[in-house]
């Protein structure tokens, strides 16, 4: 059984083949229409989403599957005390793939001991979003041709952020990617992820200032603060706000740069900037579910 629980495995070839299918899904979806008919899929939700969430269900749906499960575990029966285990074994049983975000690292890889179909991760707490990533993957493919020989800067929360963790994993495995850190000390990217970038001989360089190097880029990566991640509302109050791309101090970026966000953004991006041309993270959000699709035939298919 085969599940998407982090990017840390991932192959360049499985990365090309997913791209490719995504890329016919987009040329020719009528082909895909029925590809997923007569599955059903089970989207579990025990923290708060908009996009993936309906990301995942609009994919299922356009390749003739069916959704059911829940956006809040206060409507279901972890409301009465039913554990996390009783609830996957449950599901999974109606199901053909289940979608599963939680507020807990880790918590994906856990249920999948579980699970009777496989699991997919949506996001757990502070740790990785792995399709969210492959949605990142499609645009920057989608807009430069390829994904290696690249300078990204990652600026905001790279603490608690999980889309920035499974995007260092994932552009780790191509060729000529340089990162850059950009963000106060107090949120600094995890040890562990700086431990990854030095074993796979990654490199890498740190900021606070957005200014000093938006000139350097060829990709942008604006993170909110996670506000739901702080324990303390001091903290959070200390930290929000600390990043602000406008209208102005994109003139200082290139003229073929890409920024992008994975959204939703809180006060980090101006909305000035949505009308520029390199203002790609609505686009984001148009891949995201065309790779979800290719991603859910990937799972569901017995030859792949």
């Amino acid at each position: 059984m085969k599940h998407l629980i982090t990017l840390e495995n991932m192959s360049v070839e499985w990365w090309e083949r997913l791209y490719k299918r995504c890329r016919d899904i987009i040329a020719n979806p009528s082909d895909y229409a029925h590809e997923m008919d007569g599955r059903v899929m089970a989207s579990l939700f025990y923290e708060p989403s908009s996009r993936t969430s309906f990301s995942f269900q609009a994919a299922m749906m356009r390749l003739g599957g069916k959704v059911m499960g829940f956006s809040d575990p206060n409507t279901s029966s972890a409301a009465k005390g039913e554990t996390l285990a009783d609830t996957i074994r449950v599901f999974t049983t109606f199901s053909d793939v289940a979608v599963i975000r939680a507020s807990v690292a880790g918590t994906a890889e856990e249920v999948a001991r579980w699970s009777h179909c496989p699991i997919i991760n949506a996001g757990d707490g502070g740790h990785t979003h792995p399709t969210q990533t492959l949605a990142d993957l499609t645009t920057i493919s989608m807009y430069r041709g390829k994904i290696g020989g690249i300078h990204i800067g990652l600026c905001g929360d790279l603490r608690n952020g999980r889309t920035v963790h499974s995007l260092i994993h994932a552009l780790s495995k191509f060729p000529d990617i340089k990162f850059t850190m950009i963000s106060p000390a107090g949120l600094a990217l995890p040890s562990e992820s700086e431990t990854y970038l030095r074993s796979r001989g990654i490199e890498y360089g740190i900021s606070e200032s957005l200014e000093d190097v938006l000139p350097e880029l060829d990709i942008l990566y604006m993170t909110r603060v996670q506000k739901e991640r702080f324990a303390d509302r001091a903290e959070f109050e200390r930290y929000k706000g600390v990043y602000l791309l406008t209208k102005d101090k994109l003139a200082l970026a290139r003229k073929d740069a890409l920024i992008m966000h994975p959204l939703p953004r809180a006060d980090e991006i101006s909305p000035d900037v949505d009308s520029d041309p390199r203002a790609v993270y609505f686009d984001q959000v148009f891949y995201g579910m065309y790779i979800r699709m290719s991603l859910l035939i990937e799972l569901l298919t017995p030859e792949f």
